[in-house]
């Protein structure tokens, strides 16, 4: 039987919750590669006024009537999926960081905006470019 010490014992159960929930798996600097200019990402009528919709690896908003704008669906904190946009804001399920329809950071630990993806309206959807 291995005898650890007890602060060794102790870290390491402190540290094994972090390293599960580390989501960190995409880059926060460019669009996704998977999106082709032109490409549908989501009906106009899918994203309400004043709020937003992730389809995959990115996030569409509609701060304002006729204003579609596209981000990265990532924390510039560590990388964690932004799973969906809740009474107007982005919420990063790992650490809390709070982003706005526009991208700007609301409260961190995260200080950069999400990163702009350029999206555009095509008759009645949203597409890539």
């Amino acid at each position: 039987m291995f005898d650890l010490p007890r602060r060794t014992v102790l870290i390491g159960a402190a540290i094994a919750p972090i390293a599960a929930c580390n989501t960190n798996t995409g880059d926060l600097t460019t669009a996704p590669t998977s999106m082709a200019p032109g490409q549908v990402l989501a009906a106009t009528a899918d994203i309400p006024v004043g709020s937003g919709k992730v389809v995959g690896d990115t996030v569409i908003t509609q701060p304002t009537a006729g204003v579609f704008d596209g981000f990265v669906a990532r924390c510039t904190h560590a990388g964690c999926a932004l799973p969906a946009v809740t009474d107007g804001t982005l919420n990063c399920p790992c650490h809390g960081s709070q982003f706005g329809l526009d991208g700007a950071v609301l409260r961190g630990p995260a200080v950069e905006p999400l990163v702009a993806v350029a999206v555009k309206v095509q008759g009645p959807d949203v597409v890539a470019g």
